[in-house]
């Protein structure tokens, strides 16, 4: 098994952006998302943005992970984003109903705006 993945993590203005550059998010790579996602998170980071552009194939370890790090922030008071989800990630998210807590955004800077404005 791999065990690393290919990730970018940023901050912008006090924003976390997350970067899975994976082209499939599942059971290979969730446990290790969840990971960095606990490390990030302990580091004063209450706004994230994921940058789902590159991830081709979703399942639910893959949104598990993404509500692991909602969770994270929820109990700092902090809010996920989610950028840029190709058709068929964007598809799983809305037919789960977490779009409801996990908001999808067509690009990285729509959401990083719309943390801006709030």
């Amino acid at each position: 098994m791999n065990e690393s993945i290919n990730i970018e993590f940023t901050t912008e203005n006090g924003i976390g952006i997350f970067k899975l550059n994976e082209s499939r998010f599942d059971s290979a790579v969730a446990g290790l998302v969840k990971a960095e996602f606990s490390i990030i998170l302990l580091e004063d980071i209450t706004k994230l943005v994921v940058d789902m552009s590159e991830v081709e194939y979703c399942d639910s370890s893959g949104l598990s992970a993404l509500l692991l790090a909602f969770r994270i922030l929820q109990s700092e008071e902090g809010e996920i984003k989610i950028a840029a989800p190709q058709k068929s990630v964007r598809t799983l998210i809305e037919i789960s109903q977490l779009d409801k807590i996990l908001p999808i955004y067509n690009s990285v800077e729509e959401a990083i705006n719309e943390f801006k404005n709030n």
